[in-house]
């Protein structure tokens, strides 16, 4: 092949992928959320995705798929076609942890390579809250509540393997205490059977928190955080109301988007992204009151955290026996 040819020839294999992400977004984008609405996942979603039907021109449609561990969301975005019109913002477990409940072949999708991470988005700390009618004021108090009364204090989750969830089995695990887990869509739905009194406690964004807490309909014990928050001084620190030196509880939220879509379209959403988050209008008027923490990183370095926080999980639960599925 002369070198004119071979230089078409490498042309014509670019170009369909340079045009690609020219045009991209070519039609309007649907943004999957792995919870129900009102969590934090949803709204960071609804946050992000107007900005990028702003910028794009495109509607963004958010579709809230909650339920089976996260696996019904990112079954639909691993199922997508792979070209940057399916979005998938969902929480630390999808990335890290589902990975290690489920051996290959047990899903629809592999949880190791179905997706492409975009970026970090948020992370967050969890307040402990529990229904006002529940007899303790401390988290102490809870932990003792259910040491004498085994099997009778409830706690619920934003679904199996949620930070909500993890984290009480970690709190489970370091003060040989047994809660009985309900497991919800989405954090909405479970904070409102807390307010409802359906069940005792719970682990959610102190963002989320904070209105049914000021409004007295939950009592707020502790933040997961390893200090206290200016916005909430008089509330302890888990560690400190439970005594429990060096324990904190939070999680984080992510982007990606199916595995195959071409590297440009993943730089232009990635680019996209980065400079919302960036914005300092953006963190002063969204994050900051919502108490998030952006995590704005490269699709490069948040592959990069994830490989090593699985590494992290995968030690914790086989040392802590974490029986995260029950």
């Amino acid at each position: 092949m002369s070198k004119w040819l071979f230089a078409l020839a490498l042309v014509g294999c670019l170009w369909p992928r340079e045009a690609d992400a020219q045009a991209y977004p070519t039609r309007p984008i649907t943004v999957v959320v792995t919870a129900a609405a009102g969590g934090v996942s949803d709204i960071v979603a609804r946050a992000i995705g107007q900005r990028l039907g702003d910028a794009w021109g495109q509607q963004v449609i958010i579709e809230n798929k909650g339920g089976g561990a996260h696996i019904i969301g990112e079954g639909a975005v691993a199922a997508a076609r792979p070209d940057g019109h399916t979005l998938l913002v969902a929480e630390r477990s999808t990335f890290v942890i589902n990975p290690h409940l489920y051996s290959k072949g047990k899903l629809p999708y592999d949880p190791d390579t179905a997706f492409i991470p975009i970026t970090a988005l948020v992370g967050i700390h969890h307040a402990f809250i529990t229904s006002p009618s529940l007899a303790a004021n401390s988290v102490a108090d809870v932990i003792a509540m259910a040491k004498a009364k085994p099997g009778q204090v409830t706690y619920g989750t934003a679904g199996v393997a949620s930070g909500p969830h993890v984290n009480m089995v970690r709190l489970e695990n370091v003060t040989s205490t047994a809660f009985v887990p309900v497991h919800y869509r989405g954090a909405t739905p479970s904070l409102n059977d807390v307010v409802g009194s359906h069940t005792n406690m719970m682990l959610i964004s102190v963002s989320s928190a904070l209105p049914s807490f000021r409004s007295g309909q939950v009592k707020m014990l502790g933040i997961g955080s390893s200090q206290r928050l200016p916005e909430v001084s008089d509330v302890p620190t888990i560690a400190e109301g439970g005594k429990l030196p060096g324990f904190t509880a939070g999680t984080w939220f992510g982007l990606a988007v199916t595995a195959g879509t071409p590297p440009a379209v993943v730089k232009k959403i990635s680019d996209e992204v980065l400079k919302i988050l960036n914005e300092p209008q953006f963190r002063e008027r969204f994050l900051a009151k919502q108490l998030y923490e952006s995590l704005a990183s490269s699709p490069e370095a948040f592959a990069a955290a994830i490989k090593e926080e699985k590494a992290t999980w995968a030690k914790v639960i086989r040392e802590q026996n974490m029986a995260l599925a029950k």
